[in-house]
């Protein structure tokens, strides 16, 4: 089955994307945003970060060296709905794919299935 790790501070926000990406079969855990980062092996890690620019960037770096050859899916209210999810922000950012928040239960999943592909 293929494992997901959330960081996400909101504890609504958490529990949604938690909720929905385990109703569709993967498995997921979850954690608030500053959390220390747990070294079990993930298929993918999705992450809120509040300020793209700067503390968001530094906050992708300090995935990447606990879980450098993990794909990341990066969130954030700071990005502009419609913002493509493979774009420069994507790039500049280092990651695999970028959503704004709020965002909708359909874009996660067609992240998520880009990348990991569909539960297994």
């Amino acid at each position: 089955m293929s494992s997901i790790l959330v960081y996400e501070e909101d504890d609504l926000m958490r529990a949604l994307i938690q909720e929905w990406l385990r109703e569709a079969g993967y498995r997921v855990r979850a954690l608030p945003a500053r959390d220390a980062q747990p070294r079990e092996a993930v298929d993918l890690v999705i992450a809120s970060i509040s300020s793209p620019r700067y503390a968001g960037a530094q906050r992708v770096r300090e995935i990447k060296v606990t879980h450098p050859d993990t794909p990341l899916i990066a969130l954030s209210g700071q990005f502009h709905s419609g913002l493509p999810a493979v774009g420069t922000t994507a790039q500049m950012l280092g990651v695999r794919r970028v959503l704004a928040k709020p965002l909708s239960r359909g874009d996660l999943l067609e992240a998520v299935r880009a990348i990991i592909g569909a539960p297994s």
